[in-house]
């Protein structure tokens, strides 16, 4: 698979690379933020149609994603959204990194991530897809029924599809991508830590339609699709992760550098990898979780050399460490069962003291010492196990340590089969 990273000139137009002289591509488009399952039907549809017709299967990937860009400036004055923010924000599922190399995983022959901003969201989405059948040789374009794109998001499926009516020069593929249906989430999501021990449950099955008419109303709820990213936050901000993971179809992670922490699970027998605040993914709220620490290495140093290359030609190969999907795989030695911790360290926390919100991975290693300082790890999230207390010893602490490292082991090897 390629990747191109594509930036807009001062007046938003972009400089197109070449896919092909002789092959037409197939092309979707849009953020897809998590890959769930709408996201994955989508872009396996991409790879089917290119499969039958000898196409290229591409998609264009929005990197800041519009919604970022349009709420900056919002509240900036009409302001571009600045280099520092660029890095991925707290409220992502997932790196756009990771987003691509599910991609390959799928089939996609190539990935065009523009740097989105309000120069390039100001043309027309005929303006656009103009330059994709121009520029790219889109042959069908293909998209989830919610989908819009350009200026003012005036270009919704049935305004794509009047288009392609009218031209004849592309035709427009429509997925249904809603999965089960439509489920209502806070427009405002705030992390609700669950009351008790086990995964919640959802709330608004046993409700009738006058008790969910009155949720709904009080928490300023939205109807969103079951299969989209608004609902798998809301999920992990409320501690369903098994309902979460089904919408993904993969089991959620947040990556990032393990750091040195103050070494307390080592002296009471149960040692941690901290992981640093610079972490990609979306925190899930507060509490013990049952899942897996995988060992991603340290992080790779691309030469000077090949940066520039890279940046002259706009096009790239897939630079991804080739052993990452080893790694990942199930039955990796690189891979561990491990009991996750979200929190504030109450335990230990002296009158009046805060703690800063830290993630601490305890790996089941038997008696090996792990260390893992400087690497990047992946923390996947099987399911939750209980809320965060405040232990009156370390004894206590302790054996709540031990009784969550049982607990994470066999959901974890339950997990594999």
């Amino acid at each position: 698979m390629k990747i191109s990273r594509l930036e807009p000139d001062a007046s938003g137009i972009v400089n197109w690379p070449t896919l092909s002289t002789t092959k037409k591509c197939v092309v979707t488009v849009g953020v897809f933020d998590g890959m769930h399952r709408g996201h994955q039907a989508v872009i396996q549809r991409v790879v089917q149609l290119a499969h039958q017709q000898g196409d290229f299967a591409v998609v264009i990937l929005f990197d800041p994603s519009p919604k970022r860009v349009h709420s900056y400036a919002a509240s900036h004055s009409g302001a571009e959204l600045p280099d520092q923010e660029l890095r991925n924000h707290e409220d992502e599922l997932m790196a756009a990194s990771e987003r691509i190399r599910l991609m390959k995983q799928l089939g996609v022959d190539w990935v065009l991530s523009i740097s989105y901003n309000l120069a390039f969201a100001a043309k027309s989405f005929r303006y656009f897809i103009g330059t994709l059948v121009g520029k790219l040789g889109m042959r069908t374009l293909v998209l989830g029924r919610d989908a819009t794109m350009g200026a003012g998001r005036s270009g919704n499926v049935q305004a794509v599809e009047e288009l392609s009516q009218a031209t004849g020069v592309f035709t427009l593929d429509i997925v249904d991508d809603a999965g089960p249906g439509y489920t209502w989430v806070p427009q405002i999501v705030h992390q609700q830590v669950p009351d008790g021990p086990g995964e919640p449950s959802d709330p608004l099955v046993e409700m009738s339609k006058a008790e969910m008419r009155a949720w709904t109303k009080a928490h300023a709820c939205k109807k969103v699709r079951m299969w989209s990213s608004s609902n798998v936050r809301y999920l992990l901000a409320s501690g369903r992760i098994h309902a979460a993971n089904a919408v993904l179809g993969h089991t959620y992670a947040v990556e990032g550098e393990v750091v040195h922490g103050e070494k307390r699970g080592r002296e009471l027998g149960y040692p941690t990898a901290n992981v640093s605040q610079e972490h990609e993914g979306y925190m899930p709220v507060d509490g013990v979780y049952a899942g897996w620490l995988v060992d991603l290495g340290k992080p790779r140093q691309d030469s000077d050399s090949d940066n520039q290359s890279q940046s002259d030609n706009h096009t790239q190969t897939l630079t991804a460490d080739p052993g990452h999907d080893v790694r990942l795989a199930s039955g990796s030695v690189w891979r561990w069962p491990a009991a996750i911790s979200i929190g504030t360290k109450e335990t230990f926390a002296s009158e009046g003291k805060q703690y800063e919100r830290v993630l601490e991975v305890n790996a089941i290693a038997g008696d090996n010492w792990l260390d893992l300082y400087g690497h990047r790890v992946r923390v996947e999230f099987l399911s939750y196990l209980r809320p965060q207390k405040k232990y009156p010893d370390a004894d206590a602490l302790v054996k709540q340590l031990a009784q969550d490292a049982a607990d994470s082991l066999r959901i974890a090897q339950e997990s594999v089969g």
